[in-house]
């Protein structure tokens, strides 16, 4: 089972960093059509075919995601995504 795993660290407060993931979240929610809900200080989300969660710590966001057998073709492209929002609203 194809997955992902991201790391990027930030300089913004806790709730600065959950601001910017849930951002990218919701940019990245819409196109693939997933939905997520937070616990705590992790964004857990799930589609069919995908699920996964954001860990947003004091220095660190870190996203990993498992992908069923036809999302996992599209890895690359969800992966390159994922990362140009993270870059984009942590920066």
């Amino acid at each position: 089972m194809p997955s992902i795993d991201i790391r990027r660290k930030h300089h913004l407060s806790l709730k600065d960093a959950k601001a910017a993931v849930k951002k990218t979240a919701l940019a990245i929610g819409k196109k693939f059509g997933i939905e997520s809900e937070w616990n705590g200080d992790t964004l857990n989300f799930e589609r069919p075919g995908a699920s996964g969660r954001i860990r947003v710590t004091e220095k660190e966001v870190h996203v990993t995601a498992d992908l069923g057998f036809l999302l996992g073709a599209l890895k690359p492209m969800i992966e390159k995504e994922i990362q140009t929002h993270l870059d984009k609203e942590l920066a």
